[in-house]
């Protein structure tokens, strides 16, 4: 079972559409481009069968991501900011002595801003959920480094 992750409306929204564009129209497009390059003889030197066939398959990978993460999205307006870090905050943090401004959920939600995205799921998502302005956290990165990240402000996260 995936883990559900948190998505605005106007996300789930644009990824649906997303979705049902890529099952439909986008599977036929690629089906006729495929054709098309397997009718100009030996597959083995064709570029272009190879590069349909390449873009076929990232794009049934991305109907497969789409997919699941519509299956188990949570959709809604981000909560009222208490000042509690949860899905759908705006974090300011001080990390290696930067200050960093990054949302906390899909990196979908921030797909038409400039704030970075880090899902729930991750390391410095799970480490800041929960905690408020003020707070220091930790987290481990994959190769074994701890870091620190200092709460500067916390915000609901508007698109």
């Amino acid at each position: 079972m995936s883990e559900s992750t948190w998505l605005t409306e106007a996300a789930y929204g644009r990824l649906k559409s997303e979705l049902e564009h890529l099952s439909t129209t986008g599977r036929v497009d690629i089906a006729k481009r495929i054709e098309i390059a397997r009718a100009e003889g030996d597959l083995k030197e064709n570029g272009g069968y190879h590069a349909a066939k390449e873009e076929q398959g990232k794009m049934e990978a991305r109907i497969r991501h789409l997919t699941e993460m519509l299956e188990n999205a949570v959709v809604g307006v981000a909560a009222e900011n208490d000042g509690t870090i949860r899905p759908g905050s705006v974090v300011t943090a001080e990390i290696f002595g930067d200050v960093e401004k990054f949302v906390v959920g899909s990196r979908e939600i921030a797909a038409d801003t400039e704030i970075e995205a880090y899902s729930e799921q991750s390391p410095i998502g799970k480490a800041v959920i929960g905690a408020v302005a003020g707070a220091t956290v930790e987290y481990t990165t994959p190769t074994g480094k701890t870091i620190k990240v200092k709460i500067l402000e916390v915000e609901a996260f508007e698109a």
